[in-house]
């Protein structure tokens, strides 16, 4: 039986899986998710020795069953072939007493290209499954990753168009110059004037607009999304948790069954969901750590039960993080609620009007079974990445030094002896300037000189795809004010670039 994708917002608002892939976020605003989750269930022991595409087959099918068990082979084959460094895809590297999942050895250094890889053949299938003609328009806000990673993964797609908008000076130099040089005759991006929670907003705007989508459609044009919003990206998120279990098994360095922790740098909150729905699905977790950086929404969050976004914005060393509106926060109210769908609509109103909401007693007791909350300042992150460099010789980036040290703060204030998988979200290189500066203090060199300067003092080498950045040609050098970001996506919907 084919199962049924509904909106957070409302239950009779549904779509196949496919469609859900197609869509990205139902016509209420809503994301969309499966009632019946729980039912769902990966059998850990038929895991062991299995490769990460095996792993990605399995868990692909249970939540997207109504895509053939052929075509979601042939999109796990086509996106992890050749495109990763490391032949395992994700590897677990042991550092100190924990281990780390590095998710960076993608084509753009960043863990959103594990699922950035695959969504565009999850998407081209799904638009054959449902004899679509015409055009896909990604659309897609970016705190600095997502970004160039949807732009790699949609770039040249036939029957598609990638728009990617950023907030200006809210990214790092790399990240900035990885989108402005992005080849491809589909691509598009545009630099906003203001922040993520902007760029979000006015994407989730662009959606909702009844008039836009109506003009669109009668030109065979359809919008979707490749933020983690959208099941095609949050789907196969969960794998990686999965198949960093089974890697500890392997290592002997626990029994099956054991649980384990995961400690994850959070911004929009869709890598955490990620792990939040691998428990559900039967993996042995013990808590989600969800580590923050100045901009502690979600550490209030899961200590008070009170979302509260109005408060300062920070810039801080860790961009991707600098969210105050974590999209992805809507699923896990909808689990939370009971599959209250009334209820999830009413936060999100709520949110929408006042810019906070509070959950009830209930939700928060579970809540706080699940996830531990914590949030790291800049000056213990930058300590962390030396400290961490010094005794391991290890290189962390500055979100994946939140994570670490909001681990070690875990471990310090509970005791709790359970072994621990912190998520590596990017390379050090990607944000250059900052780690070096964590490690050799002030520098006045720019991100690309100081790459070189990092390595050479680390001996950890800069990725190939990252090394002749500087030098690329800049294509892409639009900026637009947020209320103009719906005339930047029909200028771009007529736009045909010369091939």
């Amino acid at each position: 039986m084919v199962q049924v994708y509904e909106s957070t917002r409302n239950s009779k608002i549904t779509a196949t899986a496919s469609e859900a892939v197609l869509k990205g976020i139902a016509d209420d605003g809503g994301l969309y998710v499966l009632r019946n989750l729980e039912e769902k269930k990966v059998q850990i022991n038929e895991l062991q020795g299995k490769s990460y595409k095996e792993i990605a087959e399995i868990i692909l099918k249970i939540m997207l069953n109504d895509f053939p068990q052929d075509k979601i082979k042939a999109c796990v084959k086509n996106a992890y072939r050749d495109k990763f460094s490391k032949e395992e895809i994700t590897p677990v590297v042991k550092v100190g007493d924990s281990y780390v999942l590095e998710l960076f050895h993608g084509p753009t250094s960043a863990f959103k290209d594990v699922a950035l890889s695959i969504l565009p053949h999850l998407m081209t299938t799904a638009y054959q499954m449902n004899n679509m003609e015409g055009e896909v328009i990604i659309l897609t806000a970016t705190s600095g990753d997502t970004g160039k990673a949807a732009l790699e993964g949609f770039k040249d797609v036939e029957g598609t168009k990638i728009l990617v908008f950023y907030p200006e000076g809210g990214v790092s130099q790399v990240q900035k110059t990885q989108m402005v040089t992005q080849e491809g005759n589909n691509t598009f991006v545009c630099a906003i004037k203001g922040n993520f929670d902007d760029a979000q907003t006015g994407v989730k705007e662009i959606f909702s607009n009844e008039k836009l989508n109506k003009e669109l459609k009668a030109k065979n044009r359809v919008l979707s999304s490749a933020n983690s919003i959208n099941v095609g990206r949050l789907v196969p998120q969960i794998v990686y948790y999965f198949y960093s279990y089974m890697k500890l098994v392997e290592k002997a360095a626990i029994n099956i069954g054991d649980k384990v922790n995961f400690a994850v740098p959070t911004g929009n909150f869709g890598n955490i969901l990620a792990g939040y729905y691998a428990k559900v699905l039967g993996l042995p977790v013990n808590k989600l750590i969800c580590a923050s950086n100045e901009n502690n929404v979600l550490y209030d969050f899961i200590n008070t039960g009170v979302y509260n976004r109005n408060r300062e914005f920070h810039k801080t060393i860790s961009p991707s993080m600098d969210i105050l509106v974590s999209s992805n926060l809507e699923r896990l109210l909808y689990y939370l609620s009971g599959k209250n769908n009334s209820m999830v609509r009413d936060f999100m109103e709520s949110l929408k009007s006042t810019g906070r909401y509070t959950i009830t007693d209930e939700m928060l007791k579970e809540l706080k079974e699940d996830f531990y909350g914590g949030f790291v300042e800049k000056e213990y992150a930058e300590k962390t990445i030396k400290e961490t460099f010094e005794k391991y010789g290890y290189l962390l980036d500055t979100h994946t030094a939140v994570a670490y040290k909001t681990m070690e703060d875990y471990r310090k204030e509970t005791g709790d002896g359970t072994a621990n998988i912190v998520l590596s979200t990017a390379s050090p290189y990607k944000f250059s300037k900052s780690v070096y500066e964590s490690l050799y203090g002030s520098a006045n060199e720019d991100e690309f000189e100081l790459m070189e300067n990092l390595s050479q003092k680390t001996k950890v080498k800069v990725p190939a795809n990252l090394n002749n950045l500087k030098n690329k040609e800049v294509k892409h050098s639009q900026v637009c004010n947020v209320n103009k970001m719906e005339e930047y996506v029909i200028f771009a919907s007529k736009t045909q670039k010369n091939k």
